[in-house]
């Protein structure tokens, strides 16, 4: 038999389960290490000693600091995780409103027209004026209402 056949038989299917078993663990304490270290950065309630003294004791010890970190400041670690997507959506949403313009801004030739339309509907414009400031306001070179020249 081959050296690869001799290995199958070294390494059985339980083997393989435990070893992705491991690693799957291994990986979920590596998450669980950073976001303990995230939220004691993220949270404002500590002082600065505070923060550094939790830091080392995660570092220094891993398994104990985490452990203990958890039990003892664990239940308000998703309060702040919470505030921080709130914070985080309200930024966005205020970014969004700014950039849209949804302010006081210029009016777009949809709305030019609409107004024209009305002014037109109120018998306030002729058709021919109205004609006149539609095409300038799709030429976009017009106001939003024409100046009566006569």
């Amino acid at each position: 038999m081959s050296a690869q056949t001799y290995l199958a038989y070294d390494y059985p299917l339980l083997s393989a389960f435990w070893t992705i078993l491991v690693v799957f663990l291994w990986i979920l304490w590596f998450v669980l290490l950073f976001r303990v270290i995230v939220d004691i950065f993220r949270d404002d309630d500590l002082s600065g000693g505070a923060k550094a003294g939790w830091l080392v004791f995660c570092i220094v010890l891993p398994f104990l600091g985490v452990f203990v970190y958890v039990v003892a400041r664990g239940k308000n670690m998703g309060h702040r995780e919470v505030a921080q997507a709130r914070a985080q959506q309200e930024a966005f949403d205020s970014y969004v409103r700014e950039t849209a313009g949804t302010g006081e801004q210029r009016p777009t030739s949809a709305d030019e027209l609409a107004k024209l339309s009305e002014i037109r509907a109120r018998g306030d414009i002729t058709d021919e004026e109205f004609s006149r400031a539609k095409e300038l306001v799709l030429s976009g070179h017009g106001p939003s209402s024409p100046t009566s020249g006569g």
